[in-house]
C-alpha cells in the first residue's frame, strides 16, 4: 500500500461461517488505517476472531452529511480504509454507496476484495436458471409498495432474486403467488450457518412449509422468471 495515496477497500466478510473470510481480506484488514462498518459491535466480533485491532468509523443510512464528508476528506488525504458490511459484500442491500460515489468523484481509489454474498450462494444452489437473473433485493415494507413492485416484475423472464426479513416473508410469499403466479422457486435461510436450510418447490409449497415451521433468519428468495 502506497502511503501517499488514500484508498477505500470494499471487503466482503462472512455471512455466517467465519471460515469463509479470504486470505486477502485478512491481509487488507490488518494493513488499513481504520475500518468503516455499520455496527462496530458486530464487526468487532469478526476482527477479534481474526486477532485484528483497528479503529472503527460507523456508516449507515442515517449518517449525517457532515460525517460522511469527514470520512471522504480523511481518505482523500491519504488514509487507507476498509468498508465492511455486517455480513457479505458491501453495498449489496447495505450502506456505503454515497461514500463510494463521492470518493470516485474526487478521484480516490476504490478496490473490491471479493468474497461471500448471500444472494449468489442462494442462486447457485436454487436449481433455477442462473445465466440471466435480476437481483431485486428487499421489497418495500408496506403492502401496496410490495405488490406494486411485484406487479412491475411480473413479465420479467429472468430469474428473480429477493432478500426478505423473517417477519415479512410469509406476506411476501402470498403476494408473489397472487401476482407472479405459483412459480417454481427456491428459498434459502441461515446461509453457511449451523441451521442452513434451502427449500425448493412451487411458491405455494414453500409457503406451506414455512407456515408449519418456525420462521427464523434472513431469507433469500429465488423465483423463476416468466415462462411463456
Amino acid at each position: 500500500m502506497d502511503k501517499a495515496e488514500g484508498i477505500l477497500y470494499l471487503v466482503a466478510t462472512p455471512i455466517g461461517n467465519l471460515e469463509d473470510i479470504t486470505l486477502r481480506a485478512v491481509r487488507v484488514l490488518r494493513e488499513v488505517d481504520f475500518v468503516i462498518c455499520e455496527d462496530s459491535r458486530r464487526s468487532g466480533i469478526l476482527l477479534k476472531h481474526l486477532g485484528i485491532q483497528k479503529p472503527f468509523r460507523t456508516l449507515h443510512d442515517h449518517t449525517p452529511s457532515a460525517k460522511l464528508e469527514a470520512l471522504v476528506a480523511e481518505i482523500e488525504a491519504g488514509a487507507k480504509a476498509a468498508l465492511i458490511s455486517d455480513a457479505g459484500t458491501p453495498l449489496i442491500s447495505d450502506p456505503g454507496f454515497p461514500l463510494v460515489r463521492k470518493l470516485i468523484e474526487r478521484g480516490v481509489g476504490i478496490e473490491a476484495v471479493p468474497g461471500p454474498s448471500a444472494f449468489l450462494n442462494a442462486l447457485v444452489v436454487s436449481g433455477l436458471p442462473v445465466h440471466h437473473f435480476t437481483f431485486v433485493g428487499y421489497l418495500p415494507q408496506k403492502e401496496k409498495g410490495r405488490r406494486d413492485a411485484l406487479s412491475g416484475l411480473a413479465s420479467e423472464k429472468r430469474t428473480l432474486v429477493f432478500y426478505e426479513a423473517p417477519h415479512r416473508v410469509l406476506k411476501a410469499f402470498r403476494d408473489m403467488i397472487d401476482i407472479l403466479g405459483d412459480r417454481p422457486a427456491s428459498v434459502s435461510r441461515e446461509m453457511t450457518k449451523k441451521f442452513e436450510e434451502t427449500v425448493r418447490g412451487k411458491l405455494s409449497e414453500i409457503l406451506n412449509h414455512f407456515e408449519r415451521n418456525k420462521v427464523l433468519g434472513e431469507f433469500v428468495i429465488v423465483v423463476e422468471g416468466l415462462n411463456e
